[in-house]
């Protein structure tokens, strides 16, 4: 079955814009309230009646990256929730750094879950939402049915060193990841201009690890997490990356995905898909076939 995409016109043509109009009409129906979980209001779009599906968006988006997917699982029957996750979009943003473990957002949705009155869930998750989505099925397994997780690989806890120090060993100190470590670091952004970040982050098709050179100018979850040291993820999952995603040609990546080590690690692992010609934010590059894929997956529980 082929599943309805919409608002995937760019090009304002007539015909676009007829698109357009139909897009804000369907747009219109996505619901928007507010929810107190874990000491904080969270913002959540949520569409659609049926079993759930909770999209957990990545940086520097919010719920509006699973426009497309929300509508399109809706419409087959499923009820599509999407928080702005702590710090992002509506949702409160605690001014502490060490608010922000993975404890802590995984925690606010686990919460959105009981107050939604959501026993188990079919998990979506990409980028900064894919690694807490790896935490989610890690931490509380019993609470998912099956996971659709884009970009980013689950990567074993290493035992004796933190993850930024083997992102700077990997790629270097001007990887954007490090760079966000050093105080001031929002003061360059301000200087360059948000248009011009966004769309940096947004619209790059370059694989090479985005740098932030100091000459142009997270929290402590590492020990946290030592209690999971060599644990699996036992949900079954369903992994897409694109061919041209900068999380794919990370040093040794291509090897752990097709090499039996990201099988070994999730071993309910059910399919990779590899998208050819197609970028990081790939939910909003191939819009449909990322809904197809999501749906081919869910479907099966």
């Amino acid at each position: 079955m082929k599943i309805k995409s919409w608002c995937t016109k760019v090009v304002q043509s007539p015909a676009s814009v007829e698109e357009s109009e139909k897009c804000n009409g369907v747009m219109e129906k996505i619901e928007h309230k507010f929810v107190n979980v874990n000491g904080i209001n969270m913002h959540v779009a949520e569409i659609g009646e049926g079993p759930a599906v909770l999209f957990v968006h990545g940086f520097p988006e919010m719920w509006y990256t699973w426009r497309h997917q929300m509508l399109s699982l809706s419409s087959l029957g499923y009820r599509a929730v999407a928080p702005d996750l702590r710090g992002y979009g509506d949702t409160d943003a605690p001014p502490s750094h060490t608010s922000y473990t993975a404890f802590h957002v995984v925690g606010d949705l686990v919460g959105l879950l009981d107050a939604l009155g959501l026993d188990k869930v079919f998990l979506v998750g990409h980028d900064w939402g894919a690694i807490i989505s790896w935490y989610f099925c890690l931490l509380r397994p019993d609470r998912i049915k099956a996971l659709v997780n884009m970009s980013v690989v689950f990567q074993p806890r290493h035992p004796s060193m933190k993850p930024v120090e083997t992102m700077r060993t990997m790629i270097g100190d001007d990887f954007y990841m490090c760079r966000f470590q050093d105080a001031g670091i929002e003061e360059e952004f301000v200087r360059v201009g948000t248009a011009k970040l966004m769309r940096a982050f947004l619209s790059t098709r370059d694989p090479s690890p985005p740098l932030i050179p100091k000459e142009n100018g997270f929290a402590n979850n590492w020990e946290l997490t030592a209690p999971w040291s060599g644990s699996q993820i036992q949900v079954p999952v369903k992994f897409i990356v694109g061919d041209l995603d900068l999380t794919y040609h990370f040093p040794g990546v291509q090897e752990y995905i097709h090499g039996g080590g990201f099988k070994k690690m999730v071993p309910m692992l059910e399919e990779v898909v590899v998208m050819e010609g197609v970028g990081h934010f790939i939910n909003q590059e191939k819009p449909e076939e990322v809904s197809d894929h999501i749906y081919d997956f869910v479907k099966q529980f």
